[in-house]
């Protein structure tokens, strides 16, 4: 290495204090060099050379006597950036707090973007954009300095599943639409490609024909079915086509990116829609079903698809039987099908239809167990006691089940023998226990006749001789209505009595809860009506007494008379003096009789 010495000639004071070390003055020598520099004003954009790159800054020179220094962030976009290269800069200020010359590529990109960026409209030119960050249905890309935006639908010709791995990328685009009055500027990688694959479809779609076997990647699944590309050009799988099975969803069959073998369906040329399909690609399930099943036999299965009106059950890929909620249980009460089973429950089940050219196929659960009506006979004979459950009501009577597939139906008329019951309602409730009695077994409808009051002995027996006509007992009237009064006459026996008989002796009429007489008018064990007075109980006694009354002044006017006939009797044998004698006393007694009328 050679050692630089200093020249040990050179006058370091005279240089320091000016002394004419200079041929010429210092001030001619640095106006001289001022000349080579280049003249910079603040806000103006000017070219320069990048003469070196660090983790931070890009060092640029633009002909000042200094060098710029600008942030290395603001090349994000232009990852390529090398020594030597040349690029536009803007002046911010000819010196910054650290004396060195401060430059911004940005602002330079800014002052031209828009112009550029119509030219590359109007030029359908290719540009390149940085992708800055994500957004709300795509991404921002810097293009000249300028924020545009990238649609998700316009990233590549396929669905984005990972939006995420294009931030921080620099890619190429088409410009596609400028908003001039908003600034706006949307751009397009797909659209670099579409002409591309399009001239590939044309050449795809003249070499298709149906039942043509393909081999694709599946590109995008939706609810309703797959879409497979073929090599440039898509085709779909409908949900339908997927599988000879149910199929809920078709990620139940195929994954992304998953290669598959599929057959051409159909296809128009015109709008460029293929159909395929995957299943057609191996027998119909019904077609390599079992010869020997038939009906009777025992499958098992599991439950694909629940409607209210049964389940459809799943015995092989693509074969299935319909089992109706009326095959489910022995019960008549109508019920809905998720009772039972659910979708995913494995069942078991007997054939009871098989139509192998229809496809078709009914079954049963309820098979499984015994009818439990093929022996009622013996299980529930008449006059056998049994407890129930209420299950529901009707105006007329309470239906009743007393085990899975045994009803009954209790008559209103059963249900008491004393309450007059309007509605089952006011007697039981649905859900209740109740006990029964066999009355009648109708086997053909598989319903029972069934009574509650026949566990007791019928009372009115007992009342007939309790209560017999005109006797005359206490009462409670329980309720009013237009026509009368309901009356307790005890714990187990109520009468009526109408209106027009609940008069009290001062003429008002009575409430609920009053006691009173009533006089028995009518018993009827047959109708169990007893019909009451409450006015004859006063009214009849106040007759008797102007009866007897009458009856007494009838007996004296009787006796009277028959005193004249006697006198009159004796008339032809007295005399004249006599005669006028008895006149006086006839005259008496007519006069005593007319009184006592």
């Amino acid at each position: 290495m050679k050692n630089v010495v200093a020249n040990e000639n050179f006058d370091w004071s005279a240089f320091e204090n000016d002394l004419g070390v200079y041929s010429q003055p210092k001030e001619e020598i640095a106006a001289a060099y001022d000349k080579t520099l280049s003249n910079v004003n603040v806000g103006e954009v000017v070219e320069g050379t990048v003469t070196g790159i660090t983790k931070r800054e890009v060092l640029v020179n633009i002909g000042y006597k200094s060098e710029g220094v600008i942030s290395v962030a603001e090349f994000r976009y232009n990852p390529d950036l090398k020594v030597g290269d040349t690029i536009e800069a803007y002046v911010e200020s000819a010196e910054d707090k650290n004396g060195q010359l401060a430059l911004s590529h940005k602002k330079a990109r800014q002052l031209k973007s828009w112009d550029r960026v119509n030219e590359a409209l109007e030029k359908d030119e290719i540009i390149k954009g940085y992708i800055k960050c994500r957004t709300k249905g795509g991404m921002i890309v810097d293009v000249f300095g300028i924020e545009a935006f990238l649609p998700g639908s316009q990233i590549d010709v396929k669905p984005i599943r990972d939006y995420d791995i294009y931030v921080d990328k620099t890619m190429e685009f088409k410009v596609v639409k400028i908003n001039q009055e908003f600034r706006n500027v949307v751009v397009s990688h797909k659209a670099l490609i579409e002409a591309e694959l399009e001239a590939q479809k044309q050449i795809i779609m003249s070499k298709l024909e149906k039942g043509q076997i393909l081999e694709g990647t599946v590109k995008n699944i939706t609810s309703y079915g797959v879409f497979v590309d073929l090599g440039g050009v898509d085709g779909l799988i409908h949900i339908t086509d997927l599988s000879w099975g149910r199929v809920s969803h078709p990620e139940e069959i195929v994954a992304l990116d998953q290669k598959i073998q599929v057959v051409i369906l159909d296809f128009d040329d015109q709008k460029k829609r293929i159909a395929l399909g995957l299943k057609q690609l191996t027998p119909h399930p019904w077609e390599a079903l079992d010869q020997s099943l038939k009906v009777g036999d025992t499958v098992k299965g599991r439950v694909v698809v629940m409607a209210d009106y049964g389940a459809f059950v799943e015995i092989a890929a693509g074969v299935e039987g319909l089992i109706h909620v009326s095959e489910m249980s022995w019960s008549q009460h109508l019920r809905s099908a998720q009772e039972f089973m659910k979708v995913g429950d494995e069942v078991e089940a007997v054939v009871l239809t098989l139509d192998r050219e229809e496809r078709k196929m009914s079954l049963g659960i309820k098979q499984l167990t015994p009818d439990p009506w093929e022996t009622i006979e013996t299980r529930y004979p008449v006059g056998a006691r049994c407890s129930a459950r209420v299950r529901n009501f009707t105006n007329f009577g309470v239906f009743v089940e007393i085990e899975e597939g045994i009803d009954g139906l209790i008559h209103i008329s059963d249900l008491s023998w004393t309450k007059k019951v309007k509605h089952p309602g006011e007697f039981t409730q649905v859900g209740a226990d109740i006990e029964v009695v066999v009355l009648d077994i109708d086997k053909d409808n598989r319903r029972l006749s069934l009574g509650h009051k026949q566990l007791e002995e019928n009372p009115w027996n007992g009342f007939e001789a309790q209560f017999p006509v005109d006797s005359i007992h206490e009462g409670t009237i329980t309720e009013l209505t237009e026509k009368g009064a309901v009356v307790s006459l005890g714990e187990n026996i109520e009468g009526f009595c109408p209106s027009r008989q609940l008069v009290k002796e001062d003429g008002t009429t009575p409430k609920a809860g009053d006691k009173l007489s009533f006089k028995i008018l009518e018993f009827s064990k047959a109708t169990k009506r007893v019909t009451l007075s409450h006015l004859r109980t006063y009214d009849d006694a106040r007759r008797e007494a102007v009866a007897a009354e009458k009856a007494e002044k009838r007996a004296a006017a009787d006796a009277t008379k028959s005193t004249v006939k006697k006198i009159n009797a004796s008339v032809e044998k007295t005399t004249l003096g006599d005669i006028a004698g008895l006149a006086a006393l006839k005259s008496a007694l007519e006069a005593a009789e007319k009184n006592n009328k």
